[in-house]
């Protein structure tokens, strides 16, 4: 199917652009050691974000705010627990 409906394509361009503007803003908050070393963790939690802004973008049934609910997890943990293990060699 190439096309379905213009109602489909309001919903991609809307939730995408409001849950990438989220994504920018909640990384931008969490500070800038979130992503300043690539190792392995790093990439999973990437990968996850990346994941959660498809998932945002295509599935009908993942309302935004439950979206940008999975951001603020994801960051929040991720800087939780970075800070924990940096706190900890100190």
């Amino acid at each position: 199917m190439f096309f379905s409906s213009w109602q489909d394509l309001w919903r991609v361009l809307s939730n995408g652009a409001i849950s990438y503007i989220f994504l920018i803003l909640f990384l931008r908050l969490s500070g800038k050691r979130t992503f300043t070393k690539m190792n392995a963790f790093n990439l999973v939690v990437r990968v996850a974000l990346g994941s959660t802004l498809a998932t945002i973008f295509l599935n009908k049934q993942v309302s935004l705010a439950e979206g940008l609910t999975a951001y603020a997890l994801l960051i929040g943990l991720y800087s939780s627990l970075a800070f924990s293990s940096f706190s900890h060699i100190q």
